[in-house]
């Protein structure tokens, strides 16, 4: 229901109830602003994208809290959340009044602030998920974060830290003995740091030649650190090489001795922690006078193993526990061989067919 009608000082008053049962009115100073005003939120409301005017009022802060707590994250992503919004420049800004320039200003100041692209990208990203839930709660029409650019990122071949032989030999012997196996399991089968950490004697079926991976250690930030399932669902079974079998077995006589059965424990008999594994590591690295070297690259270094063994993508993707095929080939992609690379192995095969393999090439060439 919608009407305009004429007040005593002159201007127009037009008004409108919503769904609700709400009423809404703006006064105008001709009548024909105040019907194209009425116009405007007729089509809307007709087309789907009408908002309460009111909704929009809250601030950026006060409705990110509120999308927030709504939201089920594993206790990382609550940590990365939570920064991103203490973060933002426009933590006040009502939310409908929120502009593209606000967010271009903020991602420039960030670049000002020397951030790497990939960090800008991921606070961009979740300010657009509370931006898109937004625009689905009916708070605002528009999000003003599409079309925003961020920092183009360094291509996965030239950012990616992948450790060579060496290096991973290196940090082997600089490490205290009792973290060696912590070692072997993220470079020899792929876990993830808090996925080594929640590793129990239970998990290793050392006759079946594999370990299960049934849960993560994460820390809740000001928190003690917890038990969950793997990242992204990942819990799977992962084949391991007998070497590493002999590191575990190794490993469990000499430095399993909590009642709890854990492979990586504390003095109290917990598993590990993501803060104390990043103190052995720091220091590690330092002795092994590889100081750059990240944790994580360690499972870099299973994942291009595994393909320059002929590994597929499934098979790389299941043993890594990404969530789909789609997400092993964003990552690592560029270590397959490519389709030139193939094209020639297969013509060298042909090539040997015809000529003979490369040690009866002389005596090929020297017949009359």
């Amino acid at each position: 229901m919608a009407s305009i009608q004429k007040r005593s000082d002159g201007r127009w008053r037009a008004r409108y109830r919503d769904a609700a049962g709400r009423e809404h009115a703006k006064h105008f100073t001709r009548k024909i602003e105040a019907q194209r005003w009425l116009n405007e939120v007729t089509a809307a409301i007709v087309t789907g994208h009408y908002v309460d005017p009111r909704a929009g009022r809250l601030t950026f802060d006060a409705y990110f809290l509120e999308w927030s707590s709504r939201q089920v994250w594993a206790p990382m992503t609550e940590v990365s959340m939570d920064l991103i919004r203490r973060t933002v420049t426009f933590a006040d800004v009502p939310i409908a009044a929120l502009r593209p320039s606000h967010l271009e200003s903020w991602v420039k100041s960030m670049v000002a602030a020397q951030y790497a692209p990939n960090t800008i990208a991921t606070r961009v990203n979740g300010v657009r998920a509370a931006l898109k839930a937004a625009v689905r709660d009916r708070v605002i029409a528009i999000d003003p974060s599409v079309g925003l650019r961020t920092p183009s990122r360094r291509r996965a071949e030239h950012a990616m830290q992948v450790p060579t032989p060496g290096d991973v030999r290196r940090v082997l012997e600089a490490s205290v003995p009792s973290m060696r196996g912590y070692l072997g399991v993220c470079a020899l089968a792929g876990l993830r740091l808090g996925e080594a950490s929640g590793l129990n004697l239970a998990d290793v079926d050392f006759l079946g030649r594999k370990v299960h991976v049934r849960r993560q250690v994460q820390r809740r930030r000001g928190g003690p650190a917890e038990l969950r399932p793997p990242k992204y669902g990942s819990e799977r079974v992962v084949a391991l090489p007998d070497r590493l079998l002999h590191m575990l077995g190794r490993h469990v006589e000499r430095h399993v001795t909590s009642a709890g059965g854990w492979l990586f424990a504390t003095a109290s008999g917990i598993p590990l922690p993501p803060s104390t594994v990043n103190s052995w590591w720091q220091r590690t690295v330092t002795v092994a006078e590889a100081p750059g070297l990240h944790l994580h690259a360690l499972r870099h270094f299973y994942a291009s193993g595994l393909i320059a063994a002929g590994c597929d993508v499934v098979t790389v993707q299941r043993a890594l526990g990404h969530r789909s095929p789609s997400t092993t080939l964003d990552i690592y992609s560029h270590l397959w061989p490519s389709a030139e690379d193939r094209t020639r192995d297969g013509a060298a095969g042909l090539a040997d067919l015809v000529l003979g393999a490369p040690a009866d090439h002389p005596r090929t060439e020297a017949a009359p």
